[in-house]
C-alpha cells in the first residue's frame, strides 16, 4: 500500500511539473500564432512619448517567458505576461503582471489586417476599467488602432 502511495505521489508530482511548462510552452506559443510579438504603436514615427508615439513591445525571452515593455519615452517599465487565451471572437485575453504597479491587470486586443491592433478592455484585478468595449471610460472615446512597427 505505502509502495503504491508513493508510485501515485511521484507521478502526480510529474503531471504537475510537466503541466507548469506546457503552460509556459503554452502562453508563447499563443502570442506567437495570434500574431501579437514586436512593437506596435499608434504612430511608429513619432519618437516614443505618452501619447500617440508610445511604444508597446512584446517579445519571447531566452528562458521562455514572454514579455511586455512600454517605452513612454521618458519613462519604460518591462513586465512579464500570466497568462494569454483567444477566445471564439479571436480576441487574446491577456493578464499582465505590473511590477511598478503592484497589480495584475487583464486586457482584451483585437487585430484585424484593416484596422490594426485595438484595445478592447483593460481592467485592474479588482476590475475596475480603464478601458471597455473599446472605448476609454473617462472619456467615450474609441481606442486608436496601433500598428506594427517593425
Amino acid at each position: 500500500m505505502t509502495r503504491c502511495l508513493s508510485r501515485w505521489i511521484t507521478a502526480a508530482l510529474l503531471w504537475v511539473a510537466l503541466a507548469s511548462l506546457t503552460h509556459a510552452e503554452t502562453l508563447a506559443a499563443t502570442v506567437e500564432r495570434w500574431g501579437l510579438l514586436g512593437s506596435w504603436s499608434v504612430d511608429c514615427a513619432l519618437p516614443p512619448d505618452r501619447d500617440k508615439g508610445t511604444m508597446l513591445t512584446y517579445e519571447i525571452w531566452p528562458d521562455g517567458r514572454v514579455m511586455y515593455r512600454r517605452n513612454f519615452g521618458e519613462a519604460k517599465d518591462e513586465s512579464e505576461l500570466v497568462s494569454a487565451t483567444v477566445n471564439a471572437e479571436g480576441l487574446l485575453n491577456l493578464m499582465v503582471y505590473f511590477p511598478s504597479l503592484h497589480q495584475t491587470r487583464e486586457f482584451g486586443l483585437l487585430l484585424s489586417k484593416d484596422a490594426g491592433l485595438r484595445a478592447i478592455y483593460n481592467r485592474s484585478e479588482r476590475g475596475e476599467y480603464t478601458i471597455r468595449d473599446g472605448k476609454y471610460v473617462k472619456t467615450g472615446a474609441p481606442t486608436p488602432p496601433q500598428r506594427r512597427c517593425d
